[in-house]
């Protein structure tokens, strides 16, 4: 067996339109604000309620729709994504676009949940990493592209088309998945169990030390980073005087950088994962620290680039953990560790929000930074999250299981 390139570059477009809608407001504060007439916390806080929804919804909608076929469930969450950003990008008062997002959300965990099992299926023995991260730079490109052209784009022809485009890069993602990714029924253990097991399945796994270990550690990760990166427009519009077409250019190399450095990690990530995180963790720590006083703008430019660097890497090492420590119950795993993920943006976006409104934009980078060195020191304490990649051996096995 060999890795189905074409499907999977089909999913990493998937990611690349998820990833930019859902942070695409990071880039368009102002513009938002402005044009519904609402302030920059309190589109700030879009990320919050979109990732509220998204976690609450995850597991039950997950386990209500084990029993449909892989590829179709995958489709049909790509489907609800086009109709919610057509109706954001004509949303007339900022509560429909807060719903229309919503909508979104009710889509998200199940696509994030589904996404890593079905790229598992995609690959060969020993691979999973390696086919994680050729996904993942559909969500790198997100950083790289999606979210500065968006910004650029929603800056000069106003945010309402720059969100309508998404939802055209959606509709033609959603003919490529149609046409491209191969069929997958679900597995028989999974089309014979009942909802109750099912939804019982999705919360015992958090028995799993492992499991809970990378929940807990995407969580303090995750609240550390988007609490700063919410918020990056004022941020760099306060320490180095960016905005407009300066502010895409630097989320441009922001990402970037980020695709770069998830290029030259991808190739540890079946090897070494648990040292590359515990690195990476603590230099995003050490570049976010540095964003707090104001330094000018070649300072903050750097700092900021570093940021991207580390942080854009990491996402790829939590995906294929979470199919890695619960090889017999993948779905059930991803589905927690969507939950933990959308629970580490809400709260960060939240914490970020109250922050700005009490006047505390400058005590952001060192508050998330503080957050980054804890998950940093939870990945040394809790050895056995991050494994290096399973045997084919123990692939099989674990196939057997989950047939049974």
């Amino acid at each position: 067996m060999k890795l189905n390139r074409p499907a999977l570059v089909v999913l990493g477009i998937s990611t690349f339109c998820y990833v930019t809608a859902e942070t695409l407001p990071v880039g368009l504060l102002p513009q938002i604000s402005a044009g519904l007439d609402v302030t920059e916390a309190q589109v700030g806080l879009l990320l919050t309620s979109y990732a509220v929804v998204a976690a609450v919804s995850t597991i039950p909608l997950t386990a209500l729709t084990m029993r449909l076929p892989r590829h179709s469930l995958l489709a049909a969450t790509v489907a609800v994504f086009v109709v919610s950003q057509a109706a954001a990008a004509l949303a007339p008062t900022f509560l429909v676009l807060v719903l229309s997002r919503l909508i979104c959300a009710l889509a998200h965990g199940v696509f994030w949940s589904v996404i890593g099992p079905i790229t598992a299926r995609l690959a060969p023995p020993g691979q999973v990493g390696r086919a994680t991260s050729l996904v993942f730079i559909g969500n790198s490109l997100a950083i790289v592209l999606g979210v500065p052209l968006g910004t650029a784009l929603g800056q000069w022809l106003g945010w309402r088309l720059s969100i309508g485009l998404m939802a055209a890069a959606g509709a033609i993602c959603l003919v490529a998945l149609i046409l491209i990714l191969p069929a997958m029924q679900p597995l028989p253990r999974d089309r014979d169990a009942a909802l109750g097991r099912q939804l019982r399945d999705a919360v015992l796994i958090l028995r799993n030390g492992r499991v809970t270990g990378l929940c807990v550690i995407t969580v303090v990760l995750v609240v550390g980073h988007f609490a700063a990166y919410t918020y990056i427009a004022p941020l760099v519009r306060r320490d180095a005087g960016l905005d407009g077409a300066a502010l895409s250019a630097l989320l441009l190399g922001y990402g970037a950088v980020g695709l770069v450095a998830n290029f030259v990690v991808g190739r540890f990530v079946d090897r070494r994962p648990g040292p590359f995180v515990i690195a990476l963790t603590a230099v995003a720590a050490g570049s976010m620290v540095l964003l707090a006083p104001v330094l000018g703008p070649a300072a903050t430019i750097a700092a900021v680039l570093v940021w991207g660097g580390a942080f854009n890497a990491i996402p790829v090492f939590l995906g294929s953990a979470a199919l890695r420590v619960a090889p017999a119950a993948r779905d059930a795993a991803s589905a927690v560790y969507v939950v933990a993920f959308q629970i580490g943006i809400g709260s960060g976006a939240f914490v970020g929000e109250r922050f700005v409104s009490a006047g505390q934009l400058g005590t952001l980078p060192v508050l998330g930074a503080g957050f980054v060195l804890v998950a940093c020191v939870l990945v040394v304490l809790w050895r056995g999250v991050f494994p290096a990649r399973i045997s084919s051996e123990e692939h099989h096995r674990t196939e057997a299981a989950a047939l049974h």
